[in-house]
């Protein structure tokens, strides 16, 4: 058994992977001040004291044809994680955020080094590719869940699992209220909001920008009143968007708060992934879309075995939000489900009200102590 403060590696390979790892950095940091945090991840995990070996979040992708353009980065990344992991100052514990694609090959290195191996927001194998759970069987010591449906499905596979809760609730503790976040972006009281949110990855902001853009153009010709803020995630460059946007003189883009625009806004255009379940969390209704390339679409359609492409209605077992996927996922269809929600009496509350139903199955804030706290114990149970 180790005694003393530990080193402890984490991975995490795109922008939501460094938001959570960041909570679980802080909670490493706060139970085991003298702890050593190194690995994979971004400027958020490096704020939150984490010794950066290298960072691939901002050239994340999507799909299975996407990530193709960036294997050789990869495996460059992958190679520097190795020999930390095989050196004579290798950690006493791995920890893997998400990116299971690359994880799951870190995971193999860790094992054979004799590194225990923690999983912390594990692979959505309830989703998509079930027998990757055989795999996590063999090469992880625990699984730390965020969903309260995923510890039955790893304890029947023989899986060592514990539920934490989702680490979304710690980071949106600190988001303002409405009036404090539509101040913030300069926004009146009184004023009708849409927030487009086209998401975190360059082929995301492709392929989706310009839909919201459509659908923003259609909804301002229908209601003069609604104002459109962008949301750019940090990973993306706002040079990069500005040609999706010449001419669109009713959306203001603003870079790093999204959280910001998700708290004033009365409606989110957004793009599928952690962004659906943070409006949520914020109270902040919402009409879900994406797209990817037509490979990785057929590729997705045979593999994919749940009815829902958003955490929101995959969470509560039920269609809260509208979803809008590959030929529906257009301009004009996006527009109508927005029009239809800001003039229904009673639809932007049907979703609040699920949304707090929401809140109550994820948990409890303090994920990051409670998520840190099991991992300090596997690595001071380490040989």
């Amino acid at each position: 058994m180790r005694m003393g403060a530990p080193t402890i590696m984490l991975a995490a390979g795109e922008a939501s992977g460094d938001l959570h790892g960041a909570t679980l950095c802080r909670g490493l940091t706060g139970l085991a001040p003298g702890c050593h945090l190194v690995g994979m991840g971004g400027r958020g995990m490096a704020a939150a004291g984490m010794e950066v070996l290298v960072d691939v979040t901002a050239s994340a992708v999507v799909g299975g044809t996407e990530a193709l353009s960036r294997v050789p980065r990869l495996y460059r990344a992958l190679g520097r994680l190795r020999a930390a992991l095989e050196g004579p100052a290798r950690p006493a514990v791995l920890v893997l955020i998400d990116f299971p694609e690359f994880n799951l090959r870190l995971a193999r290195a860790a094992r054979r080094a004799g590194v225990p191996v923690v999983y912390f927001i594990p692979p959505q194998v309830w989703a998509w590719r079930g027998g990757r759970v055989r795999t996590i069987r063999r090469l992880v010591s625990l699984v730390l869940a965020v969903f309260p449906f995923e510890p039955p499905l790893y304890r029947a596979a023989g899986v060592p699992v514990a539920f934490v809760g989702h680490p979304l609730l710690d980071t949106l503790a600190g988001v303002p209220e409405r009036p404090a976040a539509r101040r913030e972006l300069g926004l009146p009281a009184d004023a009708r909001v849409v927030g487009l949110l086209p998401g975190s990855r360059r082929e995301e902001v492709e392929r989706m920008l310009p839909v919201m853009r459509e659908a923003a153009a259609r909804v301002g010709a229908a209601r003069p009143d609604v104002r459109f803020v962008l949301a750019l995630a940090p990973t993306v460059a706002a040079a990069r968007v500005a040609r999706h946007l010449d001419g669109a003189g009713g959306v203001v883009p603003v870079t790093g708060r999204t959280h910001a625009v998700m708290r004033a806004a009365d409606l989110l255009l957004v793009t599928s992934g952690t962004a659906t379940l943070e409006g949520a969390l914020l109270g902040t209704p919402m009409v879900v879309c994406y797209r990817v390339s037509r490979p990785t679409a057929l590729m997705v359609s045979l593999l994919v075995r749940v009815p829902w492409m958003s955490l929101v209605n995959l969470t509560l077992g039920r269609a809260v939000v509208p979803e809008l996927y590959q030929a529906s996922a257009t301009g004009e269809r996006l527009a109508t489900e927005a029009l239809g929600l800001l003039d229904t009496p009673g639809a932007l509350d049907g979703q609040r009200g699920a949304f707090r139903e929401l809140a109550g199955r994820l948990g409890e804030p303090g994920v990051g102590v409670r998520a840190a706290r099991l991992v300090l114990a596997e690595a001071r149970a380490a040989p």
